[in-house]
């Protein structure tokens, strides 16, 4: 069985024991969480519409708070002098998949 959930902005395929990195959550290192489920699929039958998944919960425990690789921003402009360097890293959770009910 697996289960297609909404982790920040993304949508991740997650079954029982997967651990992903998710965009950051609020919540200590330790806790449980729950993740809103898109789409299920169980063996033949998949479930879609929203009355069906409002049944369906996905939980995970909180592993650690991570960041991603660097990404540089360089804005440049000929003849003028002008160039500005910028970087960012995105800040993500490691969470592991407890549950989907």
């Amino acid at each position: 069985m697996y289960a297609i959930v909404r982790g920040g902005s993304r949508q991740h395929k997650v079954t029982e024991g997967d651990v992903l990195e998710i965009d950051l959550v609020e919540a200590e290192i330790g806790d449980t969480i729950s993740l809103p489920a898109v789409l299920l699929v169980d063996g033949d039958k998949v479930v879609s519409d929203p009355k069906g998944l409002a049944k369906v919960k996905v939980t995970a425990e909180v592993l650690d708070e991570t960041k991603g690789p660097k990404i540089k921003i360089v804005k440049y402009k000929n003849k003028s002098g002008y160039l500005k360097r910028q970087g960012h890293r995105q800040r993500y959770t490691r969470v592991k998949i407890t549950g989907i009910k």
